[in-house]
């Protein structure tokens, strides 16, 4: 009967899911999970520098190839820093519960029962794979992931990779803004057709999935580059917030964009983060950025790009009193 039962375990080496095919309604994981430490010779137990580093490489493929009911039975130590694993666990989007612990001479063992949470199986439902923590602001938490390219083929230009890097946001369970997401998805899908912004892909109540935007913050980005390259970005950028000016539109937090203005090798600047975005009579994206660019005088100096700040105030005073193409061209030729 023993022989007949071992028939059916299939026993492979592999490091982690690399040899792993398939999906499965449980995974049991039993890693190596004490910190780097010289009294220790046995190196299966290391789990990395700090104990959890294989705990976060295996988290960071689990889900693709867990079913969307199944469940993962996880055993770490109190060693490898409980803290730290359940922000692994959350920023993965799973959730979790203790089912046993148990306190030997110089640790605690626990055993987790780790499933998908709701928005992950839903997420997961439109392709995205890969799905991990990437950074948050006030309102929303952001989270990266990959899709097949061949999904959104047709609002794509033809790339030789064959998978899409995306942003999916979510709302912070602690913020009391209303229609967030949805504010953000409506926004999109408006000046995506201005081509200005991250491409959607897919929006719900609950989150919204875009193209990846890879590069560097402007503030960052300016402060390595030619005068001649910060000139033509800024100007990109102010061309930007001429054609949202418009359409009658102001996007908020021009006048300090640090995190809402990512320079990429190919396509330029890009502006992110729309969930502000209102529609309005005087629209102040121009005049913002034109404030913004007085305050990096210093910075541009440095890179050999001189501005006459009283020259372009005065110009974005102008603009305002009329909105019209001839008197942002003022603008643009004053730096």
């Amino acid at each position: 009967i023993r022989e007949q039962r071992l028939r059916k375990i299939k026993a492979m080496q592999s490091d982690l899911f690399e040899n792993v095919d398939g999906q499965f309604s449980v995974i049991i994981f039993n890693p190596p999970y004490l910190p780097q430490d010289e009294g220790i010779e046995d190196h299966a137990l290391y789990g990395g520098k700090n104990g959890w580093e294989i705990s976060e490489r295996f988290f960071h493929h689990a889900s693709r190839f867990l079913l969307p009911q199944g469940k993962i039975l996880f055993l770490f130590s109190s060693l490898t820093n409980k803290e730290k694993i359940e922000q692994i666990i959350h920023h993965h989007l799973f959730t979790f519960t203790e089912v046993a612990s148990e306190k030997i001479s110089f640790e605690t063992l626990y055993v987790y029962d780790i499933q998908k949470s709701p928005i992950l199986r839903e997420i997961e439902g439109k392709g995205i794979e890969q799905i991990h923590h990437y950074t948050q602001g006030k309102r929303g938490v952001i989270f990266r992931g990959k899709t097949d390219m061949n999904q959104y083929v047709k609002k794509f230009i033809p790339s030789k990779k064959n998978y899409l890097d995306v942003a999916i946001k979510v709302k912070k369970e602690e913020s009391t803004a209303e229609r967030t997401i949805e504010k953000e998805a409506e926004w999109l899908e408006r000046v995506n057709k201005l081509r200005i912004g991250p491409r959607l892909l897919f929006a719900t109540t609950t989150f919204v999935i875009v193209e990846f935007i890879a590069g560097e913050n402007l503030p960052e980005w300016l402060e390595h580059h030619s005068s001649n390259e910060c000139r033509t970005v800024l100007r990109q950028v102010l061309f930007q917030c001429f054609t949202l000016d418009q359409q009658k539109i102001t996007k908020e937090e021009m006048h300090h964009p640090y995190k809402h203005i990512i320079v990429t090798p190919k396509e330029g600047p890009v502006m992110i983060d729309f969930e502000r975005c209102h529609e309005t009579e005087k629209p102040q994206n121009v005049t913002q950025f034109v404030e913004y660019i007085c305050r990096l005088k210093p910075v541009l100096e440095k890179n050999g790009l001189s501005i006459d700040v009283d020259k372009l105030r005065v110009a974005a005073k102008e603009y305002k009193e009329k909105y019209n193409k001839e008197m942002f061209d003022r603008i643009v030729i004053a730096f």
